[in-house]
């Protein structure tokens, strides 16, 4: 059978191939030089599959597709504290090289702008590092993110530096303010060093799986930043990723996303998929123009809108019903599906509201899929509290899904791998 995700691509792909609207990059020279017919897409899974279609495997400078990342670093690096202090989070309206300051703390306005992408590359790695360390620190990162060593294009480094005037402006606002303590023209060579890196589009989708899996790279299994981080980078992302766009990309297509004037463009949709495009011309925004369009579509067409309200979490309660007779029966809730805050608060409920009269209960774990730590932490007070009303817990459980199962004070359950183990009395699991 014909592969089934790299056809829809490819058609996808065919669909916005005519449009030839849009302009490279010609502020910078060796952009301007790009072959604007390149075109290709990638999905990054969360297990390491990789689907594609076009030029994926094609390199070009990550540009400001490097801002999300290096905003990450930082946070990890200096703390959350440290980095709020010289950066906001909030949208700026404008394109991504104006000088847009806090008046009164004289503070970017976010991260993804180049004001405060210039500021956070001054923040990563250690307070100590020299520039060229700090530039290694960004380039180690990066390739974390990837998954594979990446490199610097020089000549793309030395055309963008001869060209850096607006941003050696904007970073010596930035040292009038005290925001960049360092020397300006010095931090600006080390993040013009930082937008040359060279990727691919199979780079990116890659890199932006890594922040749709919390921080951990689905190749290597490397936790490249803390789940904290990612949530801090997703969520600005979402906010001022596409500049002064960002409001229709919110609305429209409603996937945390970062574009580059290579003609990149990335989106990483939480606990599901990372998305990269790449396709040289750009619209007035400074994003590419295919890209956005094949973004439009794929959100369209797959329902990945994180907007997109979810199914109703009354079905996590699959059944409640007995197994059994006698001082030996078993009441047994099965469960199913992801189940968050919404989805425990079901169970909760079923077990207040229909108290088992069973003095043994199982919580079936069989048919669920994932539970985040909220709904871990409700399913074991339940345990807990019918423990401490009596009741035997069980806990099946064969994959896993609630690691460290501890109810806590005054409350014990057994894990099992099938019901059958919890209804027969001589079969025993692992107590917790």
């Amino acid at each position: 059978m014909r592969p089934i995700i790299p056809d829809y691509m490819t058609e996808a792909l065919e669909k916005v191939r005519p449009d030839t609207s849009g302009e490279r990059a010609g502020y910078i020279p060796e952009l301007a030089t790009a072959d604007p017919e390149r075109l290709g897409a990638a999905f990054a899974m969360l297990d390491g599959k990789v689907y594609g279609a076009g030029d994926i495997d094609t390199e070009f400078t990550i540009q400001s597709i490097s801002k999300p990342f290096a905003y990450a670093l930082a946070l990890t690096d200096r703390g959350f504290d440290s980095v709020l202090a010289k950066v906001g989070v909030e949208p700026s309206g404008e394109a991504f090289n104006e000088i847009s300051l806090e008046s009164t703390t004289g503070r970017p306005l976010n991260p993804m702008i180049n004001a405060g992408a210039i500021t956070v590359h001054s923040l990563a790695g250690a307070q100590d590092l020299d520039p060229a360390g700090r530039v290694e620190r960004v380039l180690h990162g990066l390739s974390a993110f990837a998954g594979r060593r990446l490199r610097i294009d020089e000549s793309v480094y030395a055309s963008e530096i001869e060209h850096a005037h607006r941003n050696l402006a904007i970073a010596h606002m930035l040292r009038s303010h005290d925001i960049l303590t360092g020397d300006a023209k010095t931090v600006v060579d080390g993040y013009t060093r930082q937008c040359s890196v060279l990727v691919t589009t199979r780079d990116l989708a890659m890199m932006a799986a890594t922040l749709a899996n919390r921080g951990v790279n689905p190749l290597s299994g490397e936790q490249v930043v803390p789940e904290t981080v990612v949530r801090q980078v997703l969520s600005v992302m979402f906010s001022c990723g596409m500049y002064d766009a960002a409001g229709d990309w919110a609305t429209q297509v409603g996937i945390p996303a970062k574009s580059g004037v290579a003609g990149g463009l990335i989106g990483a949709l939480p606990g599901q998929i990372g998305i990269a495009t790449f396709s040289p011309r750009l619209d007035p925004h400074g994003n590419s123009v295919r890209g956005v369009s094949l973004f439009e579509r794929f959100s369209s067409d797959m329902g990945l809108h994180v907007m997109e309200v979810p199914a109703a979490a009354l079905a996590v309660v699959r059944s409640n019903h007995v197994v059994g007779s006698g001082p030996n029966a078993l009441r047994v809730l099965e469960l199913q599906g992801g189940i968050g805050f919404a989805g425990a608060e079901r169970v909760v409920k079923e077990a207040v509201d229909n108290e088992p009269s069973e003095v043994r209960v199982a919580l079936d774990l069989t048919r669920v899929s994932s539970v985040d730590d909220v709904a871990r932490r409700m399913l074991l007070e339940v345990a807990r509290r019918l423990t401490l009303g009596g009741h035997d817990v069980f806990l099946v459980d064969p994959e896993s899904v609630v690691p460290d199962p501890e109810p806590g004070d005054g409350g014990r359950v057994t894990v099992v791998d099938t019901v059958d183990q919890a209804a027969n009395p001589t079969r025993s699991g692992s107590a917790r």
